[in-house]
């Protein structure tokens, strides 16, 4: 029998490769998830139109606010540093303000101004926190103070190396909770839309020197869980009693909310 072609001969080896492959990749080894969709870049719309323009940032940073009428601290220590006596050098630097960072309604200042003075009565000023927010090593201190209607205010402040506190952060929203992940501090507010939070990341800006808020998102709430149907056996008729007139189903209708 005369010896086949090389060609053939390879024609002749392709099936066997191939379940050897095949083999090779029930073994644990990668195989192929199948095709993926092509990759398409952003398409700009109304190319002509003149839009908004971004003003520059400040080179120079942001002009540090320095907490007048407090002590300096000892090696940016913050730690020792009464929040309630923060709030209120604040609150006498800058009275009578209704809006902005600084904005408080009446009743808040005078509730702040009396705290530790009043026997009983709540204080608005809340315990701080502590984290390293501007990776110096150091601590800043988080304050937040209550304000009506579920308003928050959110207050963070820094230690310059001759001891002067800078203030780095200042809002005030809505919010339903207040996070420190890393280095950002997490608000969660509502978002205008019912079902859905806006989650708000804070973040230092080294050039500006002051926290921003760099990165929103919208998230679904989840709704409530729908009530499992019962599994427990119906009790049946106790004995002597008479013949019953009806059966019990056992089932429970479900009457929660959509899934989420």
């Amino acid at each position: 029998m005369e010896p086949l072609p090389f060609r053939k001969r390879t024609v002749l080896l392709l099936p066997a490769l191939l379940l050897l492959t095949a083999a090779c990749g029930d073994s644990g080894e990668l195989v192929a998830a199948g095709p993926t969709p092509t990759a398409s870049g952003p398409v700009n719309l109304w190319p002509g139109r003149e839009g908004a323009v971004v003003p520059p940032a400040d080179p120079g940073g942001a002009p540090p606010e320095y907490v007048p009428g407090l002590p300096r601290v000892k090696n940016q220590d913050v730690h020792p540093v009464d929040p309630v006596a923060l709030v209120q050098a604040e609150l006498r630097a800058h009275p009578n303000t209704d809006v902005g960072p600084d904005g408080m309604p009446r009743e808040t200042a005078d509730a702040v101004l009396a705290c530790g003075t009043e026997p009983g009565a709540k204080c608005p000023v809340l315990s701080p926190y502590y984290r390293d927010l501007t990776g110096n090593g150091k601590d800043e201190i988080v304050v937040g103070i209550e304000l009506p209607d579920k308003m928050l205010s959110v207050r963070a402040y820094t230690a310059d190396p001759d001891g002067r506190l800078n203030r780095i952060m200042a809002t005030i929203d809505t919010v339903i909770g207040v996070e420190l992940a890393g280095r950002d501090v997490i608000l969660r507010a509502p978002s205008g839309n019912n079902g859905y939070e806006l989650i708000t990341a804070w973040s230092w800006d080294g050039k500006q020197r002051s926290m921003l808020p760099t990165r929103e998102q919208i998230v679904r709430v989840p709704g409530p869980a729908r009530p499992r149907p019962s599994t427990e056996a119906t009790p049946g008729p106790e004995a002597g009693s008479a013949t019953t007139t009806g059966t019990a189903t056992g089932m429970a209708t479900a009457t929660g909310g959509a899934s989420s």
